[in-house]
């Protein structure tokens, strides 16, 4: 995996960021079953800047904690058959022979305001958001009530078998 940190904001956590990130995605895409060599980008911004991102991108003039930008359609969630279609010359990066998976943006202040108010740690709470954002990138979403349980149980799973939990 290649994965890309621009941390625009030049938060510090007590954790290493780019570890945390890429710890929780690669147990995501294994527990996927992604066999594929995935390139990812991670960018750390504040409140005007994920508010600049979702006004452009989702139509939403508001900050938010996370947000996913995947470059792979799927058929369904987890399918990751597409890749080897089509869609892989348009994905395929042959400078770092991988797959261009997508891109996350996470929030710093978010993760500083939810990890007081769910009572957890800036790591926990980092490493959620990442668990969420590399589900939306293997395809799932949480617009429906089944939706979102399927990945609170996924993203329960990812975090729990690292040990990262809510203590």
């Amino acid at each position: 995996m290649t994965f890309y940190v621009e941390n625009e904001v030049g938060a510090e956590f007590d954790f290493d960021i780019e570890e945390v990130a890429r710890t929780v995605s690669l147990e995501v895409l294994k527990e996927e079953g992604c066999k594929h060599e995935v390139e990812i980008s991670l960018t750390i911004t504040d409140d005007e800047g994920i508010r600049e991102m979702n006004r452009e991108f989702r139509g939403i003039d508001k900050p938010t904690d996370v947000l996913s930008f995947p470059n792979v359609s799927y058929d369904e969630p987890g399918d990751f058959s597409v890749i080897d279609s089509e869609q892989r010359v348009d994905l395929y990066n042959p400078d770092t022979d991988c797959i261009m998976f997508g891109d996350i943006v996470i929030n710093e202040k978010r993760v500083r305001e939810q990890a007081e108010e769910y009572g957890h740690s800036l790591k926990r709470e980092f490493a959620f958001l990442v668990a969420h954002s590399m589900l939306h990138l293997c395809g799932y979403d949480h617009m429906e009530e089944d939706e979102a349980a399927v990945m609170e149980k996924k993203q329960s799973e990812v975090l729990n078998k690292l040990g990262i939990t809510r203590d």
